[in-house]
């Protein structure tokens, strides 16, 4: 009897254009896309005190428009602010911030830092080798009334 193993007709994940983490054993390869880990850069960034929100200027106003028109369920939402490169074996990510008025920013991106690459390393098993952060907005604390659009606009 021939052993069939050796011919498999399902492409390889250099073939089909995926991405493989450097899992591989016997049973196969296991990939992980761009927008996993983004989705979880984005979640980790978030659950730090401080950040106001991801992404700043045209992306947030963007977001807000994709956020209205969806009824605030889009999932893009959330990897909104961060871009991500995902090799075989690592991960470089970049991530938008607004801060809070007040927050020590170096200590808020250094947290930031921590909690992203402990959350990525953790569910993906990638090593993350980089995590550039910019900060594009101080959100004050008469922000929110400004934006809610209740106040009617003024006519002279």
């Amino acid at each position: 009897m021939s052993d069939m193993k050796s011919q498999s007709t399902v492409p390889s994940a250099r073939e089909s254009g995926g991405r493989r983490d450097g899992a591989s054993s016997e049973q196969g390869h296991t990939q992980i896309a761009d927008g996993v880990v983004a989705k979880i850069a984005g979640m980790a960034a978030r659950e730090i005190g401080g950040v106001h929100a991801m992404g700043g200027g045209a992306s947030r106003m963007v977001g807000a428009v994709r956020d209205a028109v969806s009824g605030g369920n889009s999932s893009g939402s959330v990897t909104q602010g961060v871009s991500v490169e995902v090799g075989e074996r690592q991960a470089a990510i970049d991530i938008s911030l607004v801060v809070e008025y007040g927050a020590a920013i170096q200590d808020l991106a250094s947290g930031v830092r921590r909690n992203v690459a402990g959350a990525v390393e953790r569910m993906t098993g990638l090593e993350v080798t980089e995590i550039n952060i910019k900060v594009d907005d101080i959100h004050l604390p008469g922000d929110d009334e400004s934006d809610n659009g209740d106040s009617e606009p003024r006519v002279q």
